[in-house]
């Protein structure tokens, strides 16, 4: 029997989730309270069930009966008791969680006359950070459309659970928009000739050939990359031994469209030659480009 334990942010997507998790053949169980999760998997294990997947949504409507720190000592006491859980946590932005409830007009559980919403964004996220650090998935689904959810979950809920690989996720962003918060690692190629300043490399981007060349064939870059794929090498094995399923690698420059877009294609195409399972994605790109169509220029 395999348990997959859904919680995260409120508005993030969550009752979304548990409906394409049951249509794809696992057992549901919304809002369940912490306290009876191990007795739960108990008696799952001991019935015969038409599904060998069983999925819990637990978060914070569960009001007074929850607590991250101990659904977390639950979770682990239930590995040591010999049940198969692992951890799915779905979260989005806070811009995108503010619109998605004023679209709704729902209350968010944590909200009320003395807490506004964005304290209560706040709040939660706080609260839930435990369980985020021990997740073995992590679904942002700031940017995701339903299908695009829907495929993440099915790529989780498919895999026969006994040897779950690490999947490594290469974003580039700009700097001027913040960090990724959901990056684990992070790094900072801002020290890189800038192709903004060269003719006819501003408007490109680092998907470009002509902009990739020029970044990539910096000696400074050369050595960049021999010395963080030795890091990357060294590293991602012992986060696998450490029983981490998800890795993001995050790769910033000023604006996100030339230096970070080309290094993270680069180093995603470096663990790939490690045979690692990775994706490389660019959150700031579209919005750079968008801002050259419309005659907007500044420092990348």
């Amino acid at each position: 029997m395999r348990f997959l334990l859904l919680t995260g942010l409120s508005g993030a997507g969550k009752t979304l989730a548990t409906r394409y998790m049951e249509d794809m053949g696992a057992f549901c169980v919304d809002n369940l309270p912490p306290m009876m999760m191990v007795k739960f998997m108990e008696v799952c294990e001991t019935t015969a069930m038409h599904s060998s997947v069983v999925a819990l949504a637990v978060d914070v409507r569960s009001g007074e009966f929850f607590d991250a720190e101990a659904v977390s000592r639950l979770i682990s006491e239930a590995r040591t008791l010999g049940h198969h859980i692992e951890t799915i946590f779905i979260e989005a932005s806070d811009d995108v969680l503010m619109s998605r409830y004023k679209e709704t007009r729902r209350e968010h559980p944590l909200s009320s006359a003395r807490v506004s919403l964005t304290e209560a964004i706040a709040q939660e996220r706080e609260r839930l950070q435990p369980l985020r650090e021990i997740a073995n998935y992590v679904i942002d689904t700031s940017g995701l459309k339903p299908k695009q959810l829907q495929k993440k979950l099915l790529s989780i809920v498919k895999t026969d659970g006994e040897s779950i690989p690490l999947r490594v996720e290469v974003m580039s962003f700009g700097f001027k928009r913040g960090l990724p918060r959901q990056a684990d690692l992070v790094y900072d190629v801002r020290f890189l000739p800038n192709p903004f300043y060269i003719e006819g490399l501003g408007h490109q981007t680092g998907l470009d050939e002509d902009v990739r060349h020029f970044v990539m064939d910096h000696p400074v870059t050369e050595e960049f990359m021999q010395k963080i794929t030795d890091l990357l090498g060294f590293l991602l094995p012992h986060y696998q031994e450490e029983g981490k399923h998800r890795l993001m690698i995050g790769i910033g420059c000023t604006g996100g469209q030339h230096r970070s877009v080309a290094i993270a294609e680069a180093i995603a195409h470096r663990l790939r030659e490690l045979k690692y399972e990775v994706t490389a994605t660019h959150r700031d790109l579209e919005i750079e480009q968008a801002r050259w169509k419309n005659g907007i220029r500044d420092d990348d």
